[in-house]
Parts: C-alpha cells; sequence; structure tokens
C-alpha cells in the first residue's frame, strides 16, 4: 500500500518509502549515498570553523567532549537512539533512514581526520558559508530520492502526528532543547548554527525540485 505524504517540512514534502517498480534505482542509490557522505562533508567543514556547528551537532559535540568518542561515532549513537523513538510514534524507517545514521557518522570522522582546522578567520567564514551550502546540497540528494526521512526529520514529523502542534512548532521545540542540552555539555554554538537556522530551508526548497529523481510507482 502506498503511503501518502505526511506533512511538510521547510517548505519541502517528506514522504516514507513506498513500494514501486523503479527503473532509476541505481541513480536514486547514487545519489542517496552521494548526498549522505556530502552531509557528512559539510557537517565537518562546520565542525573546523569553530564558528558554530549545526543544531544537533550542538548535541552530538556537547556528547562527544563528555564521553571522549569522535562526534561521527555520537552523531550514529544519537540517530539510533531517535530511531528507537520512531516505534511509539509509528514511523516506518526505509533504506535512505538507516543509511542516514551510518554514512553520516562515518563521513564526518573520515573528513576530520584529513581536515585541519583553518588558521585565518577569512577561511573559518568560507568554511561557514561552504557547509551550509553544501549541506542544503546534500539534504536536497538523500530527501530527493525518497528512500525514507533521516532519523530526526521523522522524529518531528512523528510529534507532529501525535501532538497535533504545528511543524514549525515541534522542530523549533526539538531544536532548542538539542541546542540548550548541547551547549552545556560544552558544544559549540555561534554564528554559524544561527546562519545554518536561517538559510538551510529556503537552500532546500528551492534545491529539491532539482534533485528529485521521480520513480515510476507500480500500478494498483
Amino acid at each position: 500500500m502506498v503511503r501518502r505524504p505526511i506533512l511538510p517540512h521547510d517548505g519541502l514534502v517528506l514522504q516514507t518509502p513506498v513500494v514501486r517498480t523503479d527503473r532509476r534505482l541505481p541513480r536514486r542509490l547514487v545519489q542517496l549515498y552521494a548526498g549522505l557522505a556530502l552531509y557528512g562533508f559539510s557537517m565537518a567543514l562546520l565542525v573546523r570553523s569553530d564558528l558554530g556547528v549545526m543544531p544537533w551537532d550542538v548535541l552530538h559535540q556537547g556528547i562527544a567532549g563528555q564521553v571522549g568518542l569522535s562526534i561521527g561515532v555520537v552523531s550514529m549513537i544519537v540517530g539510533a537512539l531517535v530511531l528507537l523513538a520512531w516505534i511509539p510514534l509509528r514511523e516506518r524507517p526505509g533504506l535512505g533512514t538507516v543509511s542516514n545514521v551510518v554514512v553520516i557518522g562515518l563521513a564526518i570522522d573520515a573528513t576530520l581526520a584529513v581536515l585541519d582546522p583553518p588558521s585565518s578567520l577569512a577561511v573559518r567564514i568560507a568554511f561557514v558559508v561552504a557547509g551550509i551550502v553544501l549541506n542544503a546540497v546534500a539534504t536536497a540528494a538523500y530527501v530527493g530520492v525518497r528512500f525514507g526521512p533521516g532519523p530526526r526529520d521523522g522524529l518531528m514529523t512523528g510529534l507532529v502526528r501525535r501532538t497535533g502542534g504545528s511543524v514549525r512548532l515541534v522542530r523549533t521545540a526539538i531544536e532548542v532543547v538539542v541546542v540548550l542540552t548541547g551547549w552545556l555539555l560544552g558544544g559549540t554554538f555561534g554564528l554559524a548554527t544561527v546562519l545554518y537556522a536561517l538559510a538551510i530551508g529556503p537552500l532546500v526548497q528551492v534545491l529539491l525540485p532539482r534533485l528529485a529523481a521521480e520513480p515510476v510507482q507500480r500500478a494498483g
């Protein structure tokens, strides 16, 4: 049975996986994993900028500093725990959901291992701009192939269904809690965090139609 689109997210429509006959499957798989790898790379750029990170990465960074694990490993652990929260919310993960947890964490750690912190403020600012833009491209790429939302987006849409609140209210509440918790644990909250929150929605909305891979649905 095909599940209908769920809820708009920053002007997007997130969909759960459906049964399809898809001639574009190889292209969609390549785009999925390229998008997830690019997502991890963009996260690493923001970490190295030391001017602030994405909202959830404030939490990942704070936990990583407390427990002595890498930010990528912490990202995977948090992603897995968020997936457990899907069970009472009756959300259904897809290939993209599970891949999101693993690939992004590996990509950010791999990038941080070879990318040195920049020595000048100009390069740090360039890292922020590149990180935000590339993250928007990555998000549009993996959302556009419709293999299932990421764990954190699924948490948001599940809570919207359960509580009846608006997407904006629920998303804001989640990210405020996440950022404050991460900041108290020592995560980096800064200008880049604010710029990311303001820019990512409009950027993805522009990019998504260009990267959407509409599959052919099976008749009946």
